[in-house]
């Protein structure tokens, strides 16, 4: 075997550590949150030990953060690949079903995918520094958002569409922990969508749903 070969080896060895740990950072971080994980709790599920963490992360809150770095991310591409395939003429349902979809998939998926969502749900709670260095996709996310709903709610000015948006956001990430999310998630997909997407469809209406 060549050095070069080696040296090929070691990194793919290497990889699969860092994948396994944070594959258990994230198992954990969805139950319970960055508080309640230990780092033995962590090793012992990727079957790894504790000088592993040190050398690949540096320590426990490293490899929190960036597992939860990594949540957030695959969450906000997920949503902004949505977003961003509506066109100025899309419904009101077709933007909410858009942007629920990450969260319904997750509902029917299980697994990882719903252990991503709970991550992003807890860390939505109590925000971690390497929630800052994705600021620029929260941002856009939030400008895709507001780009289709100015186009259904042309009344409603882009402070009060922030606020009605981030109340969704609210009410999806409150769902991936609740006891109702789990009741879902036990439906099929597709009526996952079907009681889902009115929901999140009448947070952006607010009150122009209101008959007066």
């Amino acid at each position: 075997m060549t050095r070069v070969e080696k040296a090929d080896l070691r990194r793919e060895a290497g990889q699969r550590t860092r994948d396994g740990l944070q594959t258990a950072a994230l198992e954990l971080l969805a139950q319970r949150g960055q508080e309640g994980v230990t780092l033995r709790e962590i090793t012992e599920r990727a079957g790894t030990n504790v000088a592993a963490v040190s050398y690949h992360y540096g320590s426990l809150k490293a490899l929190c953060e960036a597992t939860i770095e990594h949540a957030l991310e695959r969450y906000l591409d997920a949503q902004l690949l949505e977003l961003g395939s509506l066109g100025s003429t899309s419904t009101l349902h077709e933007v909410a079903a858009a942007f629920a979809r990450p969260m319904m998939r997750a509902l029917a998926a299980g697994g990882q995918d719903l252990a991503v969502m709970r991550t992003v749900a807890r860390v939505g709670i109590d925000p971690p520094q390497a929630w800052e260095r994705l600021n620029g996709k929260f941002d856009q996310s939030r400008r895709e958002a507001l780009r289709v709903l100015t186009a259904n709610l042309p009344g409603v000015d882009e402070q009060e569409l922030n606020f009605r948006t981030r109340c969704a956001a609210g009410l999806l990430n409150w769902l991936a922990l609740a006891p109702i999310g789990a009741e879902l998630a036990a439906l099929p997909a597709e009526q996952i969508e079907r009681q889902l997407v009115p929901v999140v469809a009448g947070a952006f209406r607010g009150e122009a749903a209101i008959d007066r």
